[in-house]
């Protein structure tokens, strides 16, 4: 069999797949611990000052306001300042020990004040001791260029001697995130002044980066045993469906499908298995097909041959009688080549139904009819028992082909009385047609089989007349492609009840004067 194109195996997909998978989270752990760390910890401290600062406004009439500050600062490492013009800070938190509040003087917080006012009341940025030392700004400067940014509502001016006392003005850190903040509260005009130490990341991505050369070791190991054993895993049972499915297309219906794992291969195992057993059935059902119609083939053509030999050799054999075993011999081919052509044509869907509206009573009524000359020749007795006449919708054609079939069978099959049975009864909106017989019956693990083509409920049994072993398959594919219930119901040495159901359109009264009773 040829191949489209280079293919590869579901084994090595699925390895790649993971494989690739890995290197990707490995890729994305990388970037986000290395390259955009500095970022990602620049933002959060800058959430972090922010939320601090909207507690503390949130908080400034709280008598406790000291205790609160402290604690908001040991949470989230940040020193606080609240100032109010003219007086001395009302809270001041050193939370470590280099804070910025150490490093800048008051003229400093001026500037962080002009800054803030500057912005609309707020300031948020990052400085250094360098950023200061390049042009410091004065007290006097400050009160001499813009004594009214210093002025509040109150009157007065920042208490630069009370910062100096508190200790600002000492150690420096490398980078601080600061945030002043100008509020408006009850008349007064108070500036908070927070900040935070933001360490440089330099040595934690160092660090980080070693750690991640480790992990990605170890991970890619883990990774290749992880893909190496799920893609096994997965495809295992895939391969051995398969070489079974192999085998399978080579012919030998006998091959089972054993692979497990998961529920899907599971049900593709025991489809694949029901598969092999129905192909199985279907090859018993070949042979057994030829080896019947071999012999239905061969019996009335030596029939035939024979008698038509005896004719041209011997003088006043030339009888009516043996020209009528040829004939009959004769219609026995053309049955079965019909039946054959009727099963092929119904499997093959492409026999349409012509329907109307049908009296199926007066349709078995005359179907009864043409069974006159084996009743009275063979002792046959065929009771067709009907109360009304019933109107329905058919194919009238093929429902009375359904019949005949159906009759025929059990003919073949009845018992030692020679009797069979036809009876149309009303079930609600339904008329039921069964075919009774009083055979040997049919044992009920046989009764599914029944339906198909040449299938033999006794392989040994000797029928009184001759069928071609595609009735009762031709009456599955019609009453299916009527969309009716069927069925068959027996009891072993009793007989067998064969029935189909059809929707009533009208109930009237017998209007055809045929005997209802045959003997």
């Amino acid at each position: 069999m040829k191949r489209k194109g280079k293919q590869i195996s579901i084994q090595w997909k699925i390895f790649f797949a993971i494989i690739v998978f890995a290197a990707i989270v490995i890729s994305v752990i990388w970037l986000f611990q290395t390259v955009f760390l500095d970022d990602f910890y620049k933002r959060s401290k800058i959430d972090e000052i922010q939320k601090v600062a909207e507690q503390l406004v949130a908080n400034i009439d709280n008598t406790n306001l000291q205790s609160y500050a402290e604690d908001v600062a040991v949470q989230s490492n940040i020193s606080v300042t609240m100032l109010e013009m003219g007086k001395a800070p009302v809270i001041q938190v050193k939370h470590f020990p280099t804070s910025g509040q150490d490093k800048y003087d008051p003229s400093q917080m001026v500037a962080y004040y002009l800054k803030a006012k500057a912005n609309g009341g707020k300031e948020l940025g990052f400085s250094s001791m360098a950023d200061w030392k390049s042009q410091p700004l004065r007290n006097n400067d400050v009160l001499g260029t813009a004594p009214t940014a210093l002025d509040n509502r109150a009157g007065g001016s920042l208490d630069f001697n009370s910062l100096q006392k508190n200790g600002f003005g000492s150690n420096s850190q490398d980078e601080e995130l600061y945030l002043s903040q100008i509020v408006n509260h009850n008349d007064r005009v108070y500036l908070i002044f927070l900040n935070t130490a933001i360490s440089p990341v330099n040595a934690t991505v160092s660090t980080l980066r070693t750690q991640l050369i480790y992990l990605t070791f170890g991970f890619a190991i883990i990774a290749l045993g992880f893909a190496t054993f799920l893609s096994k895993s997965i495809s295992k049972p895939i391969m051995v469906t398969n070489e079974s499915a192999k085998e399978l297309a080579k012919g030998n219906v006998d091959v089972r499908f054993e692979g497990r794992g998961y529920k899907e291969i599971t049900e593709l195992n025991e489809t694949l298995n029901y598969a092999a057993v129905e192909l199985s059935k279907s090859e018993d059902f070949r042979r057994e097909l030829i080896a019947n119609v071999s012999h239905d083939l061969r019996t009335p053509l030596t029939m035939i041959t024979g008698y038509a030999e005896v004719i041209r050799d011997l003088p006043g054999e030339n009888t009516p009688e043996n020209v009528q075993i040829i004939i009959d011999e004769a219609n026995r081919l053309a049955d079965l080549v019909r039946d054959m052509l009727d099963i092929s044509k119904l499997q093959a869907g492409v026999e349409n139904l012509a329907v109307s509206e049908v009296c199926i009573t007066d349709s078995i009524r005359q179907i009864m009819s043409r069974y006159k000359k084996i009743m009275e020749q063979d002792g046959y007795r065929i009771d067709f028992q009907a109360d009304a006449d019933i109107m329905v919708e058919c194919d009238e054609l093929k429902m009375s082909q359904v019949v005949y079939n159906l009759v025929n069978n059990a003919i073949n099959y009845t018992g030692p009385d020679k009797k069979v049975t036809i009876r149309q009864t009303i079930h609600g909106k339904r008329v039921r047609v069964e075919v009774i017989d009083t055979g040997r019956g049919i044992d009920p693990e046989l009764l599914p089989y029944v339906w198909d083509r040449y299938y033999k409920i006794d392989k040994n049994h000797a029928q009184s007349v001759k069928g071609t072993g595609l009735g009762l398959s031709i009456v599955k594919k019609i009453l299916e492609l009527h969309g009716l219930p069927f069925g068959v119901e027996s009891t072993p040495g009793e007989g067998s009840d064969f029935w189909f159901e059809m929707n009533i359109l009208s109930v009237a009264q017998k209007s055809l004067n045929l005997p209802e009773k045959m003997v």
